[in-house]
């Protein structure tokens, strides 16, 4: 018995795990760069493209051209300089991101010392009792609006500390949060409708008007939220069942009291204080999402409401100024790990930039697909875009980048324009769901303490499932005209 014991440990510990998140991210720098040395190095000729009232940088299609790896110009080779400056410049580019989730990780910080959000989220518990599950499809729906009209993404950061602690109470676990505000908002941007961060560009750069299969997107966010509210109420109920079988079960019971400082058990009591502190923060949800609509608000504006929200509370709370600046110390503390995980994140992207190959990939790929029949060409398209985002995982970057050839190519096999954007906006989203490239799942991860590795394996289980409906939903695009 105990060798067999001793032998179950060893096959244990031999067990293949993936790296920690900024290894991995460095890992794949490592990789990128190598590739600036195989592949060659081009580029195409690029044009100023007005839509909705912006400027955008967009390519000529047909005017690609390859470019000397070394020229007086310097070496495009992305060596050891290049990977050990990766981090930083990514970090640079990505300064205004860091800063808004340091900043909120901050307030945050202040704002939970107050435990008013511990007390009142117990409050509600107990008021749900088994109606939590409830919670999971009215919340989804809202996030996935959110990102498929105006592009909610960045924003839900602030929110996974919330909704971590809620799922606590309510007796599932913290990679349900996860999948509710950031699967959520990036199932949106997949059915996306109106986000002006992926179709609008898309359509604008590819000349496209008036968005004429917006009845068909319309079903298809149905069909991707309907999905994904389903696969996470289908895994939030196992774990409520079973504790076990959360793929986290480990991590939530060492961090579990990082984000609960009181027992769901014991009566607390719920405050007046406690009652205005999440007035407050109600109010200032409600600013923020009327800023978004109405005056185009992002970082700096929602980082801002935040700084109010944190010292308001730090004063309902009756914090001195002392009190007030430790505990906005030690929330950003809490956010580094993801804060810095985005800029490394964005240093994939700089080596893959400075080295000139992402015009290289673009044009081998578009050349691969010429003759294909109807259904061919939008599943092989939607590939190219998984492919792609992996790169270039910002929704806006990789229409500029990518539409100006795809679009014309499209027209050349006889296919609509509109079936390019769909192919592109479910490979855009798809891809972001499960890339260890997108800065903004990394984030949540890190929030929650959730390796990539956990999550990953999660989302195996539903990814395949979404990319087959997205390439149906492709071919249909193709097929059924403007």
């Amino acid at each position: 018995m105990e060798a067999k014991m001793v032998a179950k440990l060893a096959k244990e510990r031999k067990k293949w795990t993936l790296p920690h998140s900024y290894s991995l991210i460095f890992l794949i720098i490592i990789i990128v760069a190598l590739l600036t040395w195989i592949l060659p190095s081009g580029q195409f000729d690029r044009k100023d493209v007005t839509v909705d009232g912006s400027t955008r940088s967009v390519i000529v299609p047909g005017t690609f051209h390859t470019i000397p790896k070394v020229s007086d110009a310097g070496d495009l080779r992305q060596g050891i300089t290049g990977i050990l400056s990766a981090p930083m410049e990514g970090v640079i580019n990505a300064a205004d991101v860091v800063a808004f989730v340091l900043i909120v990780g901050g307030a945050f910080g202040i704002i939970l010392k107050t435990g008013a959000i511990d007390r009142g989220l117990i409050a509600l518990s107990n008021k749900l009792q088994n109606k939590g599950i409830f919670v999971i499809p009215i919340a989804m729906i809202l996030f996935s609006l959110g990102g498929s009209t105006f592009g909610m993404s960045e924003e839900t950061i602030p929110l996974y500390a919330i909704f971590i602690s809620l799922m606590f109470v309510l007796k599932f676990d913290s990679i349900t949060a996860i999948l509710i505000l950031f699967l959520g908002t990036q199932i949106g941007y997949v059915g996306s409708t109106l986000n002006p961060f992926s179709v609008l560009i898309a359509q604008g750069v590819s000349g496209i008007k008036g968005n004429p299969q917006l009845w068909l997107r319309f079903i298809e966010w149905i069909v991707f939220t309907g999905v994904s509210i389903g696969f996470t109420m289908w895994y939030a109920a196992r774990v409520r069942k079973n504790p076990e079988k959360s793929v986290v079960y480990k991590n939530d019971l060492e961090n579990r009291s990082q984000f609960i400082k009181e027992e769901v058990e014991q009566v607390v009591c719920f405050s007046v204080r406690d009652k205005i502190i999440l007035s407050g923060f109600g109010v200032a949800l409600a600013l923020i999402i009327w800023g978004i609509l109405s005056h185009g608000w992002y970082m700096t504006e929602i980082g801002a409401v935040f700084v109010g929200l944190g010292l308001f509370a730090g004063i309902v709370a009756k914090m001195n100024q002392k009190e007030l600046a430790e505990n906005f110390v030690q929330g950003c503390s809490e956010f580094v790990y993801a804060a810095v995980i985005i800029g490394l994140a964005r240093g994939i992207l700089v080596i893959a930039e400075n080295g000139m190959i992402i015009d290289t990939i673009l044009n081998s790929l578009a050349s691969m697909m010429g003759g294909l029949p109807k259904f061919a060409f939008t599943t092989i398209m939607l590939l190219v875009h998984n492919i792609i985002t992996f790169f270039v995982p910002s929704s806006s970057g990789e229409a500029s980048l990518t539409m100006p050839v795809m679009a014309p190519l499209a027209n050349l096999m006889g296919i609509h324009g509109e079936a390019a954007v769909t192919a592109y906006q479910f490979g855009n989203g798809l891809t972001n769901i499960i890339s260890p490239t997108n800065g903004v799942l990394l984030a949540g991860l890190a929030i929650a303490r959730i390796s990539f590795g956990q999550w990953l394996k999660l989302m195996l289980k539903i990814f395949p499932i979404l990319w087959i409906i997205a390439a149906v939903f492709a071919a249909i695009s193709a097929y059924v005209g403007m």
